[in-house]
């Protein structure tokens, strides 16, 4: 069987047994922000084992794409070496949730196994967790297995997603691979997992592990069950490495006749196969290479990958060549692959040019350490050093070192590192944490939705830091109400300002809010008085700041939009900041925004403010939200109950915009009225970022612009409208009057030397002329060097032109001189000797100097430099 065929076999036979086929959730967890990649089938359902959402199905089914390449469950190293290790592959489970359990689970994978696929029974073996008393006796007594192919294991036999979560006891079945694969069956002495392979992990969720190390009992026991399709496709396909099996076959020759090396079983072969699946599935769910989380690791992994390819003596990009090949072998079960195939390929390829020279210079200094080293260990400050300055991948290193037989000081690495962090910790400013000082039983009830005043009680005070029980006029502190119309910074949106007064006690100035826990924090000085706990105040934000920043702030939400058509369905929120002046908004893309592309973005959310349109607010669950098309933010954590804000409206009726945000907003999208993009740029590799004003400030911007037009346009005595073609006259103008100067400069220089070849002197055999010339200019000088080349015929040349307190320098060497003495050569003597610098080519170089009063002694000294270096 295919492992296509084996994929659509797994999800049919558990629809038949009255389970959901779930499509495959992101890489990047929706709803964990504790994990850096999605790396079970379980993941997308951690939820509802816990009990804390409900789905309309309690029996599903899925195929799940997960890598493994970061985090606790990191097999990144192992990458190639193994025959079962990968970044990226595919899990295949069953899940119940509270309605079956064990019995039925163990029934469901035997019935598969033995009957939909038809494996021997007596090539099959089970194993449990020492405990589960209750699913061995199902194992053996129900079922009938075979004492002989049958064991009960530890902590092997207790599976947990992380170090907190749920969890609990799980029972395997491995696949005898035969007696002529050496080792044992598990458990045993001799086992070393390559004769046994374990195929089918059936994980029985009875607990939740807190943080404290505790187990707590589910409400309701359910079933996890994971199969990796890349193992049991090697076992249909009668072959011991998952390198074997059909879907990598056809990448190992693809990356083969792309690199020029014939032989599939080349390590560094399957590391390419393996790494661009998941470079490929992370670009196709958003995540770009950069320097943090995520996108780090892409990024690790596309150089690793790429280092093999160099290893192997392709020098020349190569790695964005095999997303076709990928697409042709998995796009029928993952379209994305082929709708994103152009992104995909642009960031890999772009990824690919930036390490080229990393690559380069890293391996070169590598391998000069390593030939000057001595013992086995690589000292742990160069391989900081790599990775720090160079940009060269630690995991690079211990590949090459593997590769060497020699190890990595990884203590010495590590003390590097931690003094880099330390110095970004004195580096670093951050705010003020007020978590352990306040330990309220009640949250603060936000009203900002429908009012900016409201009254409330204080209910804390926070003051350096501590708790306090009144501020004073002049002192500064942060300020908790029970209820507030102030919204706390988040999603982007700055916090509200405004005012706190307690009638006839006191006034307080709100310069900010924010959010720790569920406490809105006051931040800001007593202006007169005092403010104590308990007191009455009235709150009251300030109503054109908040307006003004709800602008800003639903026009991003059009702009996110904008983008995502215009660009692509690749672009994807990265951080935002919105407040009463501007917007700022951070999205994922390969390469710089067009102006032309600017311009139809800009369009768009403009035509999106005519239309005026009614901004729809909807609170509902998180799946009706997600059904509805809703998007969210990769990692962010989302309640029961989630706002879901739709503006705009595309033909057909459907919204524009529609995601979830806890923000402020305007009430129709011609409130906005206007947005103008001021600037686009790179923030990070894969990352831009645009910024933009609207209404009030929007038209500023236009004004200004106008009054500049205007003003340009009068000191050049003609109208804004007639502007460019005057412009375009006097640059024509300017480029004449420039030619003539240069000429007029040219001629002056000449006629200043008098005839200067003449001037040239006899060195070994060759003519040199090293002058100095005042009134040319750098392009003069240029021009004069390949006058005096002309009537030297051969020989080599520097002119020098004073003026002020710098010197301009042009060296040239005709071209049958330049195997003997190089102008590039000749421009770092002469610039260095006048405190400058300079270089260029083996026939021409150009630079300079400032130490004026030093020009004659170089001058002189050059024919001597010259004999130097044919005699050397």
């Amino acid at each position: 069987m295919k492992s296509a065929e084996i994929r659509d076999a797994f999800l049919n036979y558990f629809a038949g047994q009255g389970h959901t086929i779930v499509p495959s959730s992101s890489l990047v967890p929706g709803n964990d922000p504790t994990l850096l990649f999605t790396n079970a089938g379980m993941v997308q359902f951690k939820e509802t084992f816990l009990g804390q959402e409900s789905r309309p199905y309690n029996r599903a089914v899925s195929s799940q794409r997960c890598v493994r390449a970061g985090g606790k469950h990191n097999d990144l190293e192992n990458v190639g070496y193994t025959a079962r290790h990968h970044t990226f592959f595919e899990m295949l489970g069953n899940f119940s949730f509270g309605d079956y359990f064990k019995r039925e689970a163990i029934q469901f994978a035997w019935t598969f196994l033995t009957d939909v696929l038809g494996l021997p029974e007596e090539r099959l073996w089970v194993t449990v967790h020492i405990s589960d008393d209750e699913a061995a006796d199902i194992w053996l007594k129900e079922m009938g297995i075979s004492p002989d192919r049958f064991s009960r294991l530890d902590e092997d036999n207790f599976w947990q997603m992380g170090d907190t979560g749920p969890c609990g006891p799980c029972s395997e079945i491995f696949y005898d691979h035969g007696e002529d694969v050496p080792g044992g069956p598990p458990g045993s002495d001799d086992d070393d997992l390559d004769r046994y392979i374990e195929i089918w992990n059936l994980v029985f969720m009875q607990y939740e592990r807190t943080a404290d190390g505790e187990l707590h009992p589910l409400p309701k026991p359910s079933v996890d069950t994971g199969m990796g399709l890349e193992r049991i496709a090697a076992v249909m396909q009668g072959v011991h490495s998952n390198y074997e099996i059909d879907l990598f076959q056809a990448l190992l020759k693809a990356a083969g006749e792309i690199v020029g090396c014939d032989d599939l079983e080349e390590k560094s072969l399957r590391v390419i196969a393996d790494h661009i699946r998941s470079c490929a599935f992370l670009i196709a769910d958003g995540v770009m290479p950069s320097n943090e989380g995520r996108g780090f690791v892409l990024r690790r992994i596309i150089r690793r990958a790429v280092r093999h390819g160099h290893k192997l003596g392709h020098k020349e990009i190569f790695f964005h060549k095999l997303v076709a090949a990928l697409a042709e072998q998995m796009g029928d079960a993952y379209p994305e692959l082929r709708d994103k195939q152009q992104i995909i390929e642009k960031a890999l390829r772009k990824e690919e040019e930036q390490f080229a020279k990393t690559l380069d210079k890293g391996m070169a200094l590598l391998d000069d350490a390593l030939n000057s080293l001595e013992g086995t260990e690589i000292p742990g400050k160069l391989v900081f050093t790599l990775h720090d300055t160079y940009g060269f991948p630690t995991d690079l290193t211990q590949d090459i070192a593997r590769e060497r037989g020699l190890a990595l000081d990884m203590a010495g690495y590590e003390k590097e590192m931690e003094a880099q962090r330390e110095r970004a910790r004195a580096a670093g400013k951050f705010k003020q944490d007020y978590t352990e000082a306040l330990d309220l039983e009640d949250e603060t009830e936000f009203l900002g939705y429908e009012s900016t005043e409201s009254e409330g009680t204080v209910v804390a005070i926070v003051k350096g830091g501590e708790r306090a029980e009144r501020l004073d006029e002049g002192e500064e502190g942060a300020i908790v109400l029970d209820r507030t119309p102030f919204y706390a910074e988040s999603g982007g949106q700055v916090g509200d300002s405004g005012y706190l007064d307690a009638t006839g006690a006191g006034r307080f100035e709100v310069l900010d809010c924010t959010k720790q826990g569920g406490h809105h924090l006051h931040s800001g000085k007593v202006l007169s008085g005092a403010i104590a706990v308990g007191d009455r105040v009235e709150a009251e934000v300030s109503a054109e700041v908040r307006r003004a920043t709800a602008l800003n702030h639903s026009a991003t939400h059009l702009l996110h939009a904008a983008l995502r058509k215009v660009l692509g369905d690749h672009v994807t929120q990265k951080g935002s900041l919105v407040d009463s002046e501007r917007l700022r908004f951070d999205f994922s893309h390969p390469e710089a925004v067009t102006t032309k592309q600017l311009h139809g973005i800009e369009a768009l959310v403009n035509a999106q403010i005519r239309a005026n349109t009614p901004v729809q607010i909807e609170e509902t669950d998180i799946e009706t939200a997600r059904k509805k098309g809703a998007m969210a933010l990769f990692g962010e954590k989302y309640g029961d109950t989630v706002r879901v804000l739709s503006m705009g409206e595309m033909d057909g009726g459907t919204p524009f915009s529609i995601e979830l945000c806890g923000g402020t907003h305007v009430q129709r999208t011609g409130d906005i009225g206007l947005l103008r993009i001021v600037g686009e740029s790179g923030i990070a590799s894969g990352q831009r970022r645009i910024e933009a004003v609207t209404g009030a400030h929007a038209l500023a911007l236009f004004d200004q612009a106008q009054q500049r037009l205007e003003h340009t346009a009068a000191l050049l005595k003609t109208r804004p409208d007639t502007l460019a073609d005057k412009v375009e006259q006097l640059l024509a103008s300017n480029r004449k009057l420039e030619k003539e100067v240069t000429q007029l400069k040219t001629k002056l220089a000449s006629g200043a030397g008098g005839d200067l070849s003449s001037q040239a002197v006899e060195v070994a055999g060759m003519k040199v002329l090293a002058v100095s010339i005042d009134g040319a200019d750098p392009k003069s000088l240029r021009n004069l060097a390949d006058q005096m080349k002309n009537k030297l015929g051969s020989g080599v040349v520097l002119l020098a032109a004073p003026a002020d307190s710098k010197v301009a320098l042009v060296a040239a060497v005709t071209r049958d001189l330049t195997d003997r003495v190089a102008a590039g050569d000749l421009m770092r003597f002469a610039a260095g000797k006048l405190g400058g610098k300079g270089g260029g080519r083996p026939d021409m170089a150009q630079g300079g100097g400032t130490d004026v009063e030093a020009l004659p002694t170089m001058l002189k000294e050059v024919p001597a430099w010259v004999e130097g270096q044919v005699d050397g």
